[in-house]
């Protein structure tokens, strides 16, 4: 089997996810920035982090790609929202639509994992980010907000993390069913 795992990671989860899955197929896994093309027969797994909506380097990495014949796409996002919850998998099809060209999002196979945070090492611009939604968010009547508001709300400024490498499994046989 041919192929490659890229990965758009800020924080260390993704790259995580990315490097399990890399032991587990064999297949090598590298960061997005240094990704340039995909060699025939082969499949790309595009592991990306969920960032201010949208995913960490897809766009990047996706320029300019077209999957010729016996090439496969997979895509998995790593967020800190359940993708469990059908409005958080929403969101993140949504997502996935405005940076995945049409003929790559027909024939991408999407996964969605659960990844943490840790707000000891977020950047002072993520750190302001996450407080501007929080404050945003506790304005809002309690009755309006989804079980993700509160979520975010009862777990802002702790570490979490929700982080399952089991997880992969789906991935590793649609990689392997190849």
């Amino acid at each position: 089997m041919d192929g490659l795992i890229v990965y758009g990671s800020k924080y260390g989860t993704t790259r995580r996810y990315a490097e399990e899955l890399s032991r587990l197929t064999g297949l090598p896994a590298i960061p997005c920035g240094e990704f340039h093309r995909l060699a025939e027969g082969s499949i790309l797994v595009y592991l990306g982090a969920l960032y201010a909506g949208g995913v960490l380097g897809l766009k990047q990495a996706m320029k300019g790609l077209s999957l010729g014949d016996g090439q496969r796409l997979i895509v998995a996002t790593v967020g800190l929202a359940d993708p469990a919850e059908p409005q958080n998998r929403a969101h993140i099809r949504a997502a996935l639509q405005k940076q995945l060209p049409p003929e790559l999002s027909e024939r991408a196979v999407l996964f969605h994992l659960r990844g943490g945070i840790d707000y000891a090492v977020l950047s002072p611009r993520h750190r302001a980010m996450m407080a501007a939604m929080c404050f945003s968010l506790r304005r809002k009547p309690a009755r309006q907000r989804s079980a993700e508001d509160q979520a975010l709300l009862e777990t802002y400024g702790k570490q979490v993390d929700f982080t399952d490498l089991s997880a992969l499994a789906p991935i590793v046989r649609e990689i392997l069913r190849g």
